[in-house]
Parts: C-alpha cells; sequence; structure tokens
C-alpha cells in the first residue's frame, strides 16, 4: 500500500491512474449501455483493450505541460471532456442506438430547443458511477490524498507515453482488422468502429470524414453529375396509368404522425380489467377507408436527423446524410428540387409548412427557404401559454385550431405540412389531456406512448371534420405518414410482450419490422382504396404524390420509384446499410426470410449471390444519395420547365398580411377558402375538446360546456 500511495504521488502515477478508472469506466459503459453485437472470444478480448490506447494518447497530453501544477489540471480537464462525450454518447444511444457524430455535435445549437425534459427522461439512477471518478480524482488532489509531484518532468516521458499509447493502437488495429477486414474502409455500420477500435477514435474518425466530406463539396464539378443521372435513367419507373393523375390540381395535405409506428395501426391496449381499447379508432377508420390508398409494408429510412430526415425524403426523395442531420448540414447552403419547386413549376402551386416549434429547430427556418417553400409558420405565429404547450411545441390540438387562420387564406391549389408535436419522447401529456390508460409494461416511454398517440388521434379527427366544414376535403389528397420510430430498439424486448412477442428470442428481424411506419394517401371521391402489400419506403413518397397529381417525373432526380408502378422497387435501404426485401431482410451479415422471420443460418450460395446483389443495390442508393447532398450536385442541373429559386427571395414574417393582400389584390380570381367563402372567415367553424380552450375568464374549466364544441369566449388569435 506504500508503494502505491508512492507511485500515485508521481505525475506517471497519477496519469496511469486515470488512465485505469477511465478504461474500466469505458469497458463497463460498452457492457452494458451498448448494443455493440460482441461475438467469440476475440471481439471480447479486443473490445475489453479497445479503451487503453487512445486513453493513453488523450491524456499523455497533460504530461508535455512543465508546470507541474498546469499538467494535474490539464490532465483532469482531458478526462472530464473525455468522460462528457462518453455519457453524452450514451445518453444519445438509448434514445437513438447510434453514436454522436461530429456533426450532429457541432449542429446541437439547431436541435437544442426544448430538449430538456427528453434528456432528463433518459437518465438512469446509476448514472452517477460515468461521473464519480472525476469527482474522485479532484477530490484527491483537493484533499492532497495525492500531492502534486513538483519534480521536473522530462519530455521523453512524455513522448514515451504517447508512443505507447500509438503502438497499442496499431496493435489493437491489427487484431481489428484480422477479425473484421476493411473496417476502416467499410464503415456503414458505426457499432464495427466502436467495438473494434473504441468511442474516442470514432469521434476522431467521423471528424476525419466530415471534413473529407467538406472537401468533397468544394472540389466537385458538373461532371460528378453524371452517375446520378445514369441511375436514374436506369432506376426510372413508368407510372400505372389507372392511378396517374387521380388527384391531378387537388390541394396535398401531408398529416405527420410524430414517433407513430405502424403496430398502432388496429392495435387493441388491454387494460388492468382485461378490458381491449382502440387506441388510434379515427386513423384506423382512414387506414381501411374506401378512399384510402394504405401501405402495410412502409418504412421509415432516417438516420440521425430522425424527423428532418423524413423530411428530406418526403421533400426531395433524397435519404438524410450518414452522419449528424442534413438540414443543419447542407440545407441552408445547397441546391434543392423539392416538392414545392416541382409543383410550384408544374401546377402553380402554393407551398406551406406549420410547426408549433421554434423555426430554428434542424434548421428549418433556413432549409425551407433553399427547398422554395413559399410560407413557414412557426412559434411566432403561435400563441404559446405554459398550459397549451410540450417540450417540443404547441400541442397537437391546439396547433391544428390555431394553423387554420393561415390555412384558409392559402391560394388553392397548395401544397402543405403540418407537424404534430405531441407524440414525441418522452411522450409527456398533463392530467386535464390524459383520456386513455398507460400501458403496464414499467417503461414509462412505452406505457405513455399509447395515451399521447391517442391524444395526436383525436387531434387529427378533428381537424379532418374542420376541413369538411370548410369546404376543402373534397378538392384535397390528404396524406398521413410516420415519420420515424416512436420506441427504440433498446426498448423493444420491453415492448415485445405487448405484441404477443417473447423477449427471449426477440432478433433483428423483429427490430426491422418495427421500423414500419403508417403511410395512407387518402383521395375523397375515389373510392378505389385498398391496403397494399408492396414493400416501400419514404423514399418512395415523392414519385408517388407527383403521379398521382399527374405530374411526369422521368426528368426529375428522384431516387425512389412510383409505389403504384408495376416495377416498383421493392428494396427498402435503411440509412445504416441494412434493408429489407419482400424475400429477404438483412441485419449486418444476419439474413432473414422475410416471409417467416426466420434466421437462414446457413445460406446456399445462389442466397448469397442474391443478397449480395441488394447489398451493392442498397450501397448504390445512399451513396448517391450520399454525393449528391455532401457535393450539392443538384446545382449542376436543372429538368426543363423547373423555376429555379432564390433563398433569398424568401421572407417567413408578416405572412399572414402578405397573404390577406394576394388574396384582396386578386380580387374575384382569389382562390383561397376565405375568399370563396365570402372573405368570411372559418376559423370559428373548427371544434375541439382541448380542455385549456374550455375555460371560462378566470381560468376555470367550465364542465357545463359540451365537449365538442369550443368556447365561445375564445380570444381571437392574432399574428
Amino acid at each position: 500500500m506504500t508503494n502505491i500511495k508512492k507511485i500515485l504521488h508521481t505525475r506517471m502515477g497519477f496519469f496511469s491512474l486515470a488512465v485505469i478508472l477511465f478504461w474500466i469506466k469505458t469497458y463497463i459503459g460498452y457492457q452494458s449501455e451498448f448494443s455493440l453485437g460482441v461475438e467469440g472470444i476475440m471481439q471480447q478480448f479486443i473490445l475489453l483493450i479497445n479503451p487503453i490506447a487512445t486513453t493513453i494518447i488523450l491524456l499523455s497530453i497533460a504530461l508535455y505541460f512543465k508546470s507541474s501544477k498546469k499538467a494535474y489540471i490539464a490532465l483532469v480537464v482531458v478526462y472530464a471532456l473525455m468522460s462528457i462525450l462518453f455519457f453524452s454518447n450514451i445518453l444519445y444511444y438509448r434514445e437513438f442506438s447510434d453514436f454522436l457524430s461530429v456533426s450532429t455535435i457541432l449542429g446541437a445549437g439547431n436541435v437544442s430547443g426544448g430538449l430538456g425534459a427528453s434528456t432528463f427522461a433518459l437518465l438512469h439512477t446509476t448514472d452517477f458511477l460515468y461521473l464519480i471518478d472525476i469527482i474522485l480524482l479532484i477530490a484527491l488532489l483537493a484533499s492532497k490524498k495525492v500531492m502534486i509531484d513538483n519534480r521536473p518532468f522530462k519530455k521523453r516521458y512524455a513522448f514515451a507515453a504517447t508512443i505507447v499509447g500509438f503502438t497499442l493502437f496499431a496493435a489493437n488495429l491489427t487484431l481489428a482488422e484480422s477479425d473484421r477486414p476493411q473496417l476502416l474502409a467499410r464503415t456503414f455500420d458505426r457499432n464495427y468502429i466502436v467495438k473494434y477500435l473504441g468511442l474516442n477514435f470514432f469521434t476522431a474518425y467521423d471528424g476525419y470524414q466530415t471534413a473529407q466530406a467538406n472537401q468533397v463539396k468544394a472540389n466537385a464539378d458538373e461532371s460528378d453529375i453524371e452517375g446520378v443521372m445514369n441511375y436514374i435513367d436506369e432506376h426510372f419507373t413508368e407510372a400505372n396509368p389507372e392511378m396517374f393523375g387521380i388527384a391531378e390540381d387537388r390541394n396535398v395535405i401531408y398529416l405527420h404522425l410524430e414517433s407513430f409506428q405502424q403496430f398502432l395501426i388496429d392495435y387493441q391496449l388491454e387494460t388492468e380489467t382485461g378490458e381491449s381499447l382502440e387506441v388510434t379508432p379515427f386513423i384506423n377508420s382512414i387506414y381501411h377507408d374506401n378512399d384510402t390508398q394504405s401501405f402495410s409494408n412502409f418504412f421509415h429510412q432516417v438516420g440521425q436527423g430522425k424527423t428532418s430526415d423524413s423530411e428530406m425524403l418526403l421533400e426531395n426523395s433524397l435519404f438524410g446524410l450518414s452522419q449528424g442531420g442534413a438540414f443543419t448540414q447542407v440545407g441552408e447552403s445547397n441546391t434543392f428540387q423539392s416538392a414545392s419547386q416541382i409543383l410550384g413549376s408544374e401546377k402553380n402551386y402554393t407551398s406551406a409548412m406549420f410547426h408549433g416549434n421554434v423555426g430554428s429547430f434542424w434548421n428549418r427556418d433556413n432549409t425551407y427557404k433553399s427547398m422554395g417553400i413559399d410560407y413557414f409558420f412557426d412559434d411566432e405565429y403561435y400563441s404559446f401559454t405554459e398550459e397549451n404547450t410540450l417540450e417540443y411545441g404547441m400541442k397537437d390540438k391546439i396547433f391544428f385550431k390555431e394553423s387554420v387562420q393561415y390555412l384558409e387564406q392559402l391560394p388553392q391549389p397548395f401544397y402543405s405540412k403540418f407537424i404534430t408535436v405531441s407524440n414525441h419522447f418522452p411522450y409527456p401529456l398533463d392530467e386535464a389531456n390524459v383520456d386513455f390508460p398507460a400501458a403496464t409494461t414499467g417503461d414509462s416511454t412505452i406505457d405513455n406512448y399509447f395515451v399521447t398517440a391517442h391524444y395526436l388521434d383525436q387531434a387529427i379527427e378533428e381537424f379532418f371534420a374542420y376541413l369538411k366544414d370548410a369546404g376543402l376535403y373534397d378538392n384535397s389528397i390528404i396524406v398521413l405518414y410516420g415519420d420515424h420510430y416512436g420506441i427504440s430498439n433498446s426498448r423493444n424486448e420491453t415492448l415485445a410482450p405487448l405484441l404477443d412477442k417473447d423477449p427471449e428470442t426477440w432478433s433483428s428481424y423483429d427490430n426491422a419490422m418495427l421500423q414500419k411506419v403508417p403511410y395512407m394517401i387518402h383521395i375523397p371521391g375515389t373510392g378505389n382504396g385498398k391496403i397494399n402489400t408492396q414493400y416501400g419506403g419514404q423514399v418512395d413518397s415523392l414519385p408517388t404524390l407527383l403521379h398521382l397529381l399527374g405530374v411526369e417525373t422521368k426528368d426529375n432526380i428522384l431516387l425512389g420509384t412510383d409505389l403504384f408502378s408495376e416495377n416498383h422497387d421493392q428494396t427498402v435501404a435503411f440509412r445504416d446499410g441494412n434493408f429489407v426485401s419482400p424475400k429477404y431482410t438483412v441485419d449486418g451479415s444476419s439474413i432473414y426470410d422475410t416471409e417467416t422471420g426466420e434466421l437462414i443460418e446457413d445460406p446456399a450460395e445462389e442466397v448469397l449471390a442474391e443478397v449480395e446483389q441488394l447489398r451493392e443495390d442498397v450501397s448504390t442508393q445512399l451513396s448517391l444519395s450520399d454525393s449528391i447532398l455532401t457535393s450539392d450536385l443538384l446545382r449542376f442541373y436543372t429538368p426543363e420547365g423547373m423555376i429555379t429559386t432564390d433563398p433569398a427571395d424568401y421572407d417567413y414574417r408578416d405572412q399572414l398580411a402578405r397573404m390577406k393582400a394576394i388574396n384582396e389584390g386578386s380580387g374575384t380570381e382569389a382562390t383561397s377558402i376565405y375568399s370563396q367563402n365570402g372573405n368570411q372567415s372559418t376559423v370559428d367553424l373548427y371544434n375541439t375538446n382541448a380542455p385549456e380552450l374550455l375555460q371560462d375568464s378566470s381560468g376555470v374549466v367550465d364542465e357545463t360546456q359540451p365537449a365538442e364544441t369550443e368556447n365561445p369566449a375564445e380570444t381571437e388569435l392574432t399574428e
């Protein structure tokens, strides 16, 4: 013990203690917090040693300080920064099942609005154990249990420590390459990098790749678009003649169902009393309606950008980036050919986005301008109060009600999207709005998910009723879609019993199937609706919509294909390179029979060849999408008839006044529903049972008032 104390009182001894503590902490975190897919003794050994090398390299920085006091301070600071990065990744992984990229970290300011409660919900009671070592190191120095070694420290010792770190890393990399050849050349899965080389290396490597991507954009030229054009020519599928143009000239209304997964459709939650309750009865009715084209095998395809990635897919038929969010990285600077720009050019549509949250969230206020979106109604246009808002913005029922004062002024035909937020992790809802029981798994995220989904369902029903009463319903095409998963993979085994699945046999196939999200195209009056079973994803939404509206797409750069086309490509690429097809579901090296869900343990050569071809097709689609975004390739190609837009021409201030001026200036030619209603507002036609709006002037809920009607004393909203 005396010898240990003597060692700790030396600079190298304290350095060694810090290395050991961080090594132990990291290894415990690897095993308990991340699903890294470690298999076999070799991978277990690599996982054990991989934190050592980069820890030594980073902490050895402190050894180069000549001043002893500064050296100890530097060591603690570097140690704390490493710990913060490690713990931040733990929290991020709990929700996203992924690791923090440099782009995500740098773009944190664009996604930080209202993240407090969701971060708090990710915390565990044992998390202090990941930070207690920092306190220990500081306490040892502050209490002088460990004395600062004021003796001169030769730089060659610091250099030797760094060399040891790099030598160990070289050995680590050699072992990793022997177990996983071309590890760094095929970085389609971040888990592999972390599993073999560690979290610190992943962060550094990701930073290098980000810098390289920026250089790629600077070096791109017109010839780089040729490969994309060749793919589009080969991949294009003709529209189904029976569906082409059946919704021509109708308004487009996208209803963004936040975090809504396909398993909620027709799901009945069994209560503690044994009663089964339908979670989303109205959305279910739309799913089965004779005027709805519904899809039972439709998947989200988002990456780290989540909701914003779903928008990139739906607006542009392009994937989000492999690292970080495309909206925050390239949204402001890139050229796009979005749905808004195409419809504005081809059919003279007006476009508008509605979102009851800050406009800078996911950099929407800038990205929408780059996409040529005419109007964006963000938090500046809504009456926020403590009672009517949640962490990610305005409660859905109030959001829809307050949106119609703007919707009624839009010139028709219009292209619009309403982004809901109430069904968002961690799924909070105040008691006044809860009229559906929670599940009883013991995981509050899963349990409350059904409560907020039911609230969203009610909000959608109220909005549909308004569309009918206001005269917008019959001349619109209404698309309901889920943007991404609501329950992350880390919680799926807890969810399993509610889906009549065994947690013990839960597999990556089951995780893949839970990435299904609703996709419903409701076209009133058509009467040819059905539930379509073909496989597809969000990248297919735009070509499908454009064909329904009677817009030819052969000259447009769209990576998806029309879901109704006879030759529609049914291979669904996930952002991490895995995929689903009607025949095979592939997760890493695991191949499943999609129809049965059985793992193909010893695939025949024919199966391997088929899967390899599908893998190459997926890789091509993803890499071309990345090239288009990272190199801004659309600046080199403009389809015939496309009207180019300049972001500087868009201004999202005073929009209501501008719309009113347009309507007044158009006289009898005005096409807004407000104008067609004899310049009378339709806002009073909106009925909601939102308790926040059923209050008298004293703020007390008026329980004598019917839930279906709004409070006539409600104050009129102003811009």
